[in-house]
């Protein structure tokens, strides 16, 4: 029990900005279970902030921009920053040398910009119209939730390097995924009741369609991929709660 209470505040270290003072980084990927909880913490304060917008009278766009822009804050963008570099490099280059090496350069290239400009409008736009069904804070929840989920079985891919974040947290076991998956499952049927199947339905999916391509494309996963698997996941769970609701 103590290890797993030292899980959520090493989970929050690692995918937030949050002050965590007595986090045990070593706990690395064994917190995996709890990285779902990061994304509950941050869709809930997400949730918070549309829910003050939308109160002073500002329209829907404007209060789900704000939603995602505390999100996107709170996490440092840390996952904005994984999906360019992943688009970049997954198809920027030739071989598999040469796309982890573009992966690796702090420069943003077009097809960086195109992912980040495509994949935030799409979060925008669904998010939009769930705030107008409103349902807007609870989509934010899920799809949080859900989105952080999926990164740990795609964390469970080969290294594709020796060295960076991905590296140095590890590979999660199969039970921190499966408990993880469990947890955001259980807090979008929560939200949604039954229906909330679809959208973690959608976000597994498109998960699991990035992690297939990094595989055949660089031969595993890194700390960029998982970034953009969080946000692939997120705007696929938007996109399908839109879908439904819509």
């Amino acid at each position: 029990m103590p290890r797993l209470a030292a899980d959520i505040p090493a989970a929050l270290s690692l995918l937030t900005r949050l002050p965590m003072r007595h986090a045990d980084f070593g706990r690395g990927a064994a917190a995996a279970w709890a990285w779902p909880v990061a994304g509950l913490v941050l869709g809930g304060l997400g949730a918070v902030a549309i829910a003050i917008a939308a109160a002073s009278g500002l329209p829907a766009a404007a209060s789900a921009g704000i939603g995602l822009a505390v999100v996107t804050f709170l996490s440092g963008a840390m996952h904005e920053d994984g999906l360019a570099d992943t688009a970049d490099g997954l198809w920027g280059g030739w071989t598999r040398e040469r796309r982890l090496e573009i992966m690796r350069d702090s420069r943003i290239g077009s097809y960086g910009v195109l992912a980040l400009v495509f994949v935030t409008g799409l979060r925008w736009v669904a998010l939009t119209a769930l705030v107008t069904a409103g349902v807007g804070g609870p989509a934010l929840i899920a799809a949080a939730t859900l989105s952080r989920a999926t990164m740990a079985p795609i964390a469970r891919l080969p290294q594709a390097r020796t060295d960076g974040l991905s590296a140095g947290t590890g590979r999660p076991t199969p039970s921190a995924c499966l408990a993880g998956l469990v947890l955001a499952l259980c807090t979008a049927i929560l939200l949604f009741g039954p229906p909330g199947l679809v959208p973690a339905l959608a976000a597994v999916t498109a998960a699991m369609a990035l992690g297939f391509l990094a595989h055949v494309k660089i031969g595993g996963q890194t700390g960029d991929i998982l970034g953009a698997t969080q946000q692939m996941a997120e705007v696929a769970a938007f996109l399908a709660l839109a879908a439904m609701l819509g």
